[in-house]
């Protein structure tokens, strides 16, 4: 695990979210070199795979509630 991944996998979902956005605001605003784009991709992914885990993470602590308040009861979480 590399030191921004380590450092990723400590940050809240917001703390994700709002990086994730100053990084793709920076690639949009462009005017940088190759290398920082990369970086900035590579450190992009990162920040978006720390949401879905999060949000993966948090369906299930959903689906554990609603089967403890009364039976099972699974309904599907589809974003769009």
């Amino acid at each position: 695990m590399s030191d921004y991944e380590e450092e990723v996998s400590k940050m809240s979902f917001e703390e994700s979210i709002k990086t994730l956005e100053e990084l793709v605001k920076e690639l949009e605003n462009g005017g940088i070199d190759l290398d920082r784009s990369l970086e900035i991709y590579e450190r992009a992914v990162i920040l978006r795979n720390r949401c879905q885990t999060i949000l993966d993470e948090s369906e299930r602590r959903i689906q554990k509630i609603m089967e403890s308040a009364g039976g099972v009861r699974t309904e599907s979480f589809d974003v769009e």
